[in-house]
């Protein structure tokens, strides 16, 4: 695991990213960076904010790209801890995750033990937006390094803070 807080000023060195969704859904989206967590070794966990969602994460993962295999699972299953991506709609951690997306407006648990925290939210979805900046201002405030990503109209992630 990472260290607890940086030297001398207890804040956590988790790194927090907020993916502003406005050109693509979550669908078309996710899966990219799910594989690039993969690349650089990372366990993965994605919470959304009911089990329904999560199964429909879970199909779609399995067929987002003929080409392409996302090795996943729900918490809902007996290996969950043996999953390097696995589908939640709770707080816990069953696969020993580095990182942890945030996606639907889902409330995070608490963002010390991991090593990034990605919020993705739906530019366009009121209740996503309101969550996004609710948790934005309250990291801000704890002291948390943030940094806010956009979509271009191509789709591609451009950083704007």
């Amino acid at each position: 695991m990472k260290s607890d807080a940086e030297p001398g000023t207890g804040v956590s060195m988790t790194e927090i990213l907020f993916y502003h969704l406005t050109e693509s859904k979550l669908e078309d989206a996710l899966p990219p960076l799910l594989e690039k967590s993969l690349e650089r070794g990372w366990k993965v966990a994605v919470q959304t904010t009911a089990e329904e969602r999560r199964d429909a994460l879970d199909v779609h993962l399995w067929t987002f790209r003929d080409d392409s295999f996302m090795p996943h699972g729900t918490d809902a299953s007996e290996n969950a801890a043996q999953q390097p991506v696995l589908l939640t709609a709770s707080g816990e951690n069953a696969n020993a995750a580095n990182v942890r997306f945030i996606v639907d407006g889902a409330a995070p648990p608490a963002i010390d033990t991991y090593e990034r925290i990605v919020f993705m939210f739906d530019g366009y979805d009121a209740e996503q937006l309101e969550a996004a900046r609710a948790q934005w201002k309250k990291l801000k405030g704890e002291g948390h390094a943030l940094t806010y990503w956009q979509q271009s109209p191509e789709g591609r992630w451009q950083k704007k803070a």
